[in-house]
């Protein structure tokens, strides 16, 4: 089974709260933890788009929008006493690659 990767990291420690796109996930239904506890695993494709080619950007300065998906992945966590979120981590596609 493929198998999105987000690691986690290091002082994020159970339990937390996973979110993406803002829209909270169950462990078990939507993503599962990895052996070891550094990162999460998803079932389902997520994509992260990468750097803004010259000919986005251009259209883009022009006010002409260009728009892919780019899935967020944040995770809500307490460290000491103080509620923390690690925002926008970054996404491994199966094959150990970026996901695009």
């Amino acid at each position: 089974m493929e198998r999105w990767r987000v690691p986690l990291p290091p002082a994020v420690r159970p339990p937390f709260e996973v979110f993406v796109n803002g829209v909270p996930q169950q462990e078990g239904a939507d993503y599962e933890l990895a052996p070891g506890g550094d990162a999460l695993l998803f079932a389902r494709e997520l994509a992260q788009e990468g750097k803004l080619g010259f000919w986005r950007w251009f259209l883009g300065a022009w006010g002409i929008g260009t728009y892919r998906r780019n899935d967020v992945v944040d995770v809500r966590y307490t460290l000491d006493g103080r509620t923390l979120v690690a925002h926008a981590l970054p996404v491994h596609a199966p094959n150990d690659q970026p996901a695009s």
